[in-house]
């Protein structure tokens, strides 16, 4: 039969030859040589795992926790980490929509962390992920571990709850401790004086009698006059906050007006409780070597002398800064003297302050800080929102402050507050009304007129360095998968969140208050002309005895011109 196919072809064509099969298998080198198909070793794959990341962070030094081009962030160095440790590709270096990226919460610059968790889709293997990732950070961030979540998790959406410690020093509750200097001259006389102030820097402050134009016959007075006092004005620092405030729903997240003061860090004096007193100057020094609060009353002492002998050239700098062209006259100098005679102690005895947070103390404060729980519109404890957003609505859950914690010398209150979620500065501006109202600079009432939509006040905002966040939340998440994946909470990781937040972030707050003294300058800030909306509080005024004393206490440069910054 083939015979008889082959036959039946035309003479001269040739039938069409069968094509050869590709060998995928070797290759002509593999068959010649096959010791090379076993000498290289295939590179495992690893697969991307959705994971949720428990970490902390001290914030000094960075602009906060979100990635900012341009700028120092904890994301950004995070995101770094990640690529060097092999968790995200080259090709997705720089792009976290690639890896789904996600965090439980946002902090303002100088905010610290000890709970905060982020997702994604990373490479954790091999073994040693969370020591190779470390490993790419400072010390002041610290990855605590990871855990597997599922695929459709995200840490901002599933997080259910957030809670934030402020650690606020006791002094700062004290209604006579770092005051104003218009409420100093104005208790002279009054037979329930107030002391200056030696402790807070004059760098940056107005001083009564000195700024502006000087003659030359009061130009040596005054020039002693800044060396000697320790009280200093806010007049400047008013004006510029009060032309601040007509433009401050344009202004950025990360500024913080009220703790704009030019502090030079090696010369400004520690803030501590006003229980020292000035004539504490000279101490045995074998008294010292044995006593540790000696130690720091010595190391205090001798910064409280360098501010004297630096005072009058930073408010030489402040002067030619301001423009102010008031002309000292004979009778500022006049009450001056007679200031600085009785506040010096050579007439009347300094007196030392008595103020504890005891029981009264703190169920007055806790009293104060329960106005905040609950459903209320925060659009002013804040400054991107407006009233009529439905954003400004927010859930306080609890806040409470209930324990003292002794870190360094320094007795803070720590505050602690749950809430949902929280807007831009808002617990910090929650803080400082909280503690204007202490300071019986404000009625407890103001805070209700606060959550007004239709009124728009000016609310004092405390500094950053008390504040981090504690822990994430994610109850409903853990209910519904706690059968199929591992609990999200910060338990398995409590001893070392523990020792991060002794080492890095309480020692840093602490330190920061005796080197700068932080919340005392901002203490001093506090009174009518810097924040006129303080008095504002049309409801009928509660029967606490201690609002009585607020025009007493906090008064401002002129109590008849007056006048109340709200809108309604």
């Amino acid at each position: 039969m083939a015979e008889e196919n082959s036959s039946s072809l035309p003479q001269g064509e040739e039938p069409n030859p069968k094509r050869q099969k590709m060998s995928t298998t070797t290759t002509s080198d593999d068959e010649e040589n096959p010791e090379n198909a076993t000498s290289l070793p295939k590179k495992p794959r690893y697969k991307r795992r959705k994971i949720a990341i428990f970490f902390a962070y001290c914030g000094v030094g960075y602009q906060g926790m979100q990635k900012n081009p341009g700028a120092k962030t904890i994301e950004g160095d995070l995101e770094e980490a990640l690529y060097f440790s092999g968790a995200v590709p080259e090709a997705d270096r720089g792009l976290p929509k690639r890896f789904d990226w996600a965090r439980s919460a946002r902090t303002d610059k100088g905010v610290s962390a000890v709970g905060q968790v982020v997702s994604g889709r990373f490479y954790v293997d091999p073994p040693g992920f969370v020591e190779r990732l470390n490993s790419y950070l400072s010390p002041q961030i610290r990855i605590f571990g990871f855990k597997r979540v599922t695929p459709s998790f995200n840490a901002k959406k599933f997080c259910d709850r957030r809670r934030y410690v402020y650690l606020i020093p006791v002094f700062a509750l004290d209604p006579s401790c770092h005051r104003d200097r218009e409420s100093v001259l104005a208790s002279l006389g009054s037979g329930n004086e107030l002391v200056k102030c030696l402790e807070c820097s004059e760098r940056g402050r107005k001083v009564f009698g000195v700024m502006g134009k000087r003659s030359a016959e009061w130009k040596t007075v005054a020039e002693a006059v800044e060396v000697g006092s320790g009280i200093s004005s806010n007049s400047a620092l008013g004006e510029e906050k009060i032309a601040a405030n007509s433009s401050q729903n344009n202004e950025t997240g990360n500024n913080d007006s009220e703790n704009n003061l030019k502090i030079d860090a090696g010369k400004t004096g520690a803030a501590k409780n006003d229980k020292t007193e000035d004539s504490a100057v000279s101490v045995d020094p074998a008294i010292l070597s044995n006593n540790e609060t000696g130690l720091v009353e010595k190391r205090i002492v001798v910064t409280s002398s360098e501010n004297r002998n630096d005072g009058a050239d930073g408010v030489k700098n402040a002067s030619s800064e301001t423009g102010n062209t008031r002309e000292t006259g004979p009778e500022d100098i006049e009450k001056m003297m007679e200031f600085e005679k009785n506040a010096n102690g050579h007439e009347t005895s300094e007196k030392k302050s008595e103020f504890c947070y005891g029981e009264e103390e703190k169920e007055r404060f806790n009293r104060i800080l329960k106005y905040y729980e609950g459903t209320h519109n925060f659009h002013n404890f804040t400054t991107r929102t407006k009233a009529e957003d439905p954003a400004a609505k927010r859930y306080i859950l609890s806040f409470n402050a209930n324990t003292i914690v002794s870190v360094d010398g320094i007795d803070f209150v720590k505050c602690e507050v749950v809430g949902q979620s929280f807007m831009l500065h808002q617990i910090r501006k929650m803080i400082g009304l909280a503690v204007a109202i202490m300071r019986n600079c404000a009625p407890e009432s103001l805070i209700e007129t606060a959550f007004r939509q239709t009124v728009n006040i000016n609310v004092p905002m405390a500094p950053e360095v008390g504040l981090y966040l504690d822990e994430c939340f994610f109850s409903s998440y853990n209910q519904k998968w706690k059968d199929s994946h591992e609990e999200l909470s910060m338990k398995a990781y409590a001893d070392e969140a523990e020792e991060f937040k002794m080492k890095y972030i309480y020692t840093h707050i602490a330190s920061t208050e005796h080197k700068d003294g932080v919340v005392a300058l901002w203490l001093h800030s506090l009174n009518y002309r810097n924040y006129p909306d303080l008095r504002a509080a049309d409801s009928a005024p509660t029967s606490n005895v201690h609002e009585n004393e607020v025009v007493d206490n906090c008064p401002s440069s002129d109590k008849r011109n007056e006048i109340v910054n709200m809108d309604e």
